[in-house]
């Protein structure tokens, strides 16, 4: 009984940690474009990722059985309680530091890396490598360069979609008392502030977002990309739920501890809730800081992440929706020429550690806890 609510309180840590690092990932070029603020893009997020997640139960049951370890581990390791514990508490404990610090890094690769790493404290070199590579590394390093190559071509394709369609984006002017600082916190907040007098601006997109001129049958061409802006960022939440709830859920399933169907609900609904409580620091990484974007970059980043993980699940890859998200952002920042170098090779230095991570952190759990068992 000890074991099952140790693992059932684990998988439920898991599940917030992901909520935290990846709910807002998918409603990241809402918030970074302008097109919604903070608490609008959250809660779009977090209903249309719960719909993800309990969607699962239907459509992606194939990622249950591979997130199981069949292949990786033997069945009888796989199966046992302080594997499964190992695994979750690596993963959770990962996933839920970066999310802390702002680093988006992925739950997948966090659960690959920690039944990597119990597996090999279990077994040595005996561990399943043909499956690793096949079923676990391959999707996992393949579809971020494929949403970049894909968001660099698809990008220039909508550009000129729109300017044969005869919409132009149009400068807009600002006019107004601007207030600015006069004295900074250390943590970069003003105190005070003073007006510089009134003040007129033309520019773009640095300084005021860039709205489309023209219409599509009969309908503001803006307000149509807005609509698809908002859809596409629902499909790509949508998505990431429907990938990555079988992913948590299948360790919890080999104690028997829950149904499939509870185990589900669980999972979503602590998901939803770790989205909703603590993924703003995130949030603003993976929003502002990756690349300046304009809406219609981020309905394009938007459309290659929802269709390439929803891809995925139908085949029951393991890719992780934030490499393919972040992926497409990076193609559209160097599309656009705004793409943030500092920050992308943080985040990508952050996802080459997390698996090592991930896998020292369960392989020390997992040593700990078979000793407990054995003594």
């Amino acid at each position: 009984m000890l074991w099952i609510l140790l693992i059932l309180g684990a998988t439920l840590f898991v599940a917030y940690a992901n909520g935290a690092n990846d709910n807002f990932k998918g409603v990241a070029t809402l918030f970074g474009s302008g097109t919604a603020d903070y608490r609008k893009a959250l809660w779009w997020a977090t209903a249309t990722t719960l719909a993800g997640s309990l969607a699962a139960f239907f459509f992606a049951t194939e990622l249950i059985s591979i997130f199981q370890g069949k292949g990786l581990v033997p069945t009888s390791l796989a199966e046992s309680q302080p594997f499964v514990a190992a695994v979750i508490l690596g993963a959770a404990l990962t996933v839920f530091s970066a999310a802390m610090i702002g680093i988006p890094i992925s739950t997948t690769h966090s659960l690959t890396g920690a039944m990597v790493g119990s597996g090999f404290v279990a077994l040595g070199m005996g561990i399943g490598i043909d499956t690793l590579l096949k079923s676990f590394f391959l999707p996992l390093l393949v579809s971020p360069l494929i949403a970049v190559a894909v968001a660099l071509v698809a990008y220039p394709v909508l550009i000129h979609g729109l300017r044969f369609a005869g919409l132009t984006k149009e400068n807009c002017i600002c006019i107004g008392n601007e207030m600015v600082p006069v004295s900074v916190t250390p943590g970069g907040y003003g105190m005070a502030q003073a007006s510089t007098g009134l003040r007129v601006l033309v520019d773009e997109r640095t300084e005021c977002a860039q709205r489309l001129g023209g219409t599509l049958c009969g309908v503001n061409a803006q307000s149509v990309i807005d609509a698809g802006h908002f859809l596409s960022a629902g499909v790509v939440s949508f998505a990431r739920g429907l990938n990555d709830t079988p992913k948590i859920v299948a360790l919890v399933l080999v104690t028997n501890a829950l149904d499939l169907s509870w185990s589900i609900i669980l999972v979503a609904l602590v998901m939803a809730l770790g989205g909703l409580l603590s993924a703003r620091k995130v949030a603003e990484t993976v929003s502002k800081r990756i690349t300046a974007m304009e809406p219609d970059q981020g309905f394009i980043a938007n459309l290659v992440t929802s269709f390439l993980v929803i891809v995925a699940s139908k085949w029951g890859m393991p890719v992780s929706t934030t490499h393919v998200s972040c992926g497409a952002l990076f193609g559209i920042g160097i599309a656009n020429g705004q793409a943030h170098w500092s920050v992308i090779r943080t985040i990508l230095l952050a996802w080459i550690l997390t698996l090592p991570i991930a896998g020292v952190t369960a392989g020390l759990i997992y040593g700990i806890l078979s000793r407990l068992t054995m003594g």
